[in-house]
């Protein structure tokens, strides 16, 4: 833990003045929270981005083809503009919808599950990235039911990877990289997808230690078996995509042993053998939409995963 003086120090940093080039900037945030049939958890992460302090804010809510009360919630937040699909479209295609169609300058992605613990969170990511230019995207410092511990608010540092539940995107640059590349199946390795094409671009993803948000990963509308079939297979596809060829022959066997250690510790072995067969399946196609970072960006993607979070 941080001393009360360093505490101090990194919070004054992060909202510290903008230099004279980016003083006048206050860039509009848009908050954007994806659902599908969790109208009993929704109203915690809609409600903590309204309590944010940040002046420059919209919320939107996109219910991506739920069929229990989410949409009796709409009267309850006048505020909120709430966009319904009728058919399932999947987070990701809604993500890349909600970025697409906004003239905001950063996107806040927040899972409909999780919400922030408390109310500047949204304009210390602001003014961290409006002082760091090169800086892409910052990832929250996440908690949960098995990380509780909050820290400090301390120095941002570069790391490889935010997590759906709770980043920001300066969109200008997910722009030029294209959001999301969906995977073959449903669920996995869509942000790990995102960053590695940023890094390629010479962009910074930086995480802000202790600046929080909470992720209940309710169990509501959730099926972990198929989400780690899910992950296997894009876990695989990604390889594929983005690692340089000849490292791709020793990453490939690499996933693969890590995954059926994972597995066979967590009773998952079924859903690991399906998502291989699903991205067996799936291989000709991945391997056409092949396009491989630089090898000095995977290299430096490899190395900031091993940097202690």
């Amino acid at each position: 833990m941080l001393g009360a003086r360093e505490q101090m120090t990194a919070k004054q940093m992060l909202q510290a003045r903008p230099s004279k080039a980016n003083r006048s900037i206050q860039g509009t945030v848009l908050v954007g929270i994806v659902t599908r049939n969790r109208a009993s958890v929704l109203p915690m992460a809609i409600e903590s981005a309204l309590n944010q302090t940040y002046p420059r804010l919209k919320v939107a809510v996109l219910d991506d083809g739920s069929d229990d009360n989410t949409s009796r919630l709409r009267t309850a937040y006048p505020s909120v503009e709430w966009i319904r699909w009728d058919r399932s479209r999947g987070y990701l295609e809604a993500r890349n919808y909600l970025m697409c169609h906004t003239d905001a300058e950063y996107y806040l992605s927040l899972d409909d599950d999780a919400w922030f613990t408390g109310n500047d969170e949204i304009s210390l990511a602001v003014q961290h990235m409006e002082n760091n230019p090169s800086v892409a995207a910052v990832a929250f410092d996440i908690l949960d039911s098995e990380h509780r511990m909050r820290r400090a608010v301390s120095n941002p540092r570069p790391t490889h990877l935010f997590i759906g539940c709770g980043h920001m995107l300066r969109l200008s640059q997910g722009r030029e990289v294209g959001f999301y590349v969906p995977g073959p199946s449903f669920y996995g390795s869509e942000e790990m997808d995102l960053c590695i094409r940023l890094l390629d671009r010479n962009w910074e993803i930086h995480f802000l230690p202790g600046v929080h948000v909470w992720h209940d990963k309710t169990p509501v509308a959730r099926d972990m078996a198929a989400q780690y079939r899910s992950t296997v297979c894009n876990d695989l596809a990604f390889a594929v995509r983005r690692c340089p060829f000849p490292l791709l022959l020793g990453t490939v066997p690499v996933k693969l042993l890590n995954h059926l250690r994972f597995s066979a510790g967590k009773h998952l072995l079924n859903p690991y053998f399906s998502g291989l067969y699903l991205f067996l399946s799936s291989a000709v196609n991945v391997w056409r939409s092949r396009a491989p970072v630089k090898t000095r960006t995977f290299f430096y993607f490899l190395r900031l995963t091993h940097q202690p979070r």
